[in-house]
């Protein structure tokens, strides 16, 4: 397995640990009877980061197969580990602030939450885009 492979099972493994030990903070507010919508954030903050790392360790797996030059590789590797932690971050952070992120402008949580979001949609959107290319060339 190539550096950029490892590292991204590496951060893959970090996302996912983190994704299930939110579980405890979501069955929390389920017991607590939280608002719908906090229980909500925080079912997104458990079920989606793993899922994201899940994804992380398929690519990995597919990134040695694929014929593109090394630093394709890294971009793809990069912008799947940014896309990660941008969500760690806004995920749990909506859940506990109860901001949802979606609107530039916000001040204290709200924007950090907004940030997150928006780095980790930015940096799928170029992870994407970089495996479509890598997997193009590899037909």
């Amino acid at each position: 397995m190539d550096p950029s492979s490892r590292h991204l099972a590496f951060h893959g493994a970090i996302v996912l640990l983190f994704g299930l030990l939110l579980g405890a903070p979501y069955a929390r507010a389920i017991k607590r009877g939280d608002a719908a919508h906090i229980v909500n954030s925080w079912r997104v903050a458990h079920l989606s980061l793993p899922i994201g790392a899940v994804l992380m360790l398929a690519v990995a797996a597919l990134l040695p197969a694929l014929v593109v030059s090394v630093p394709v590789q890294w971009i793809i590797a990069v912008a799947l580990i940014v896309s990660a932690y941008g969500f760690c971050l806004s995920t749990p952070l909506a859940a506990i602030t109860g901001q949802r992120g979606l609107e530039a402008g916000g001040s204290g949580p709200a924007r950090w939450v907004y940030i997150g979001n928006m780095v980790g949609a930015g940096a799928s959107i170029v992870a994407a885009v970089a495996l479509l290319y890598a997997t193009f060339r590899a037909l």
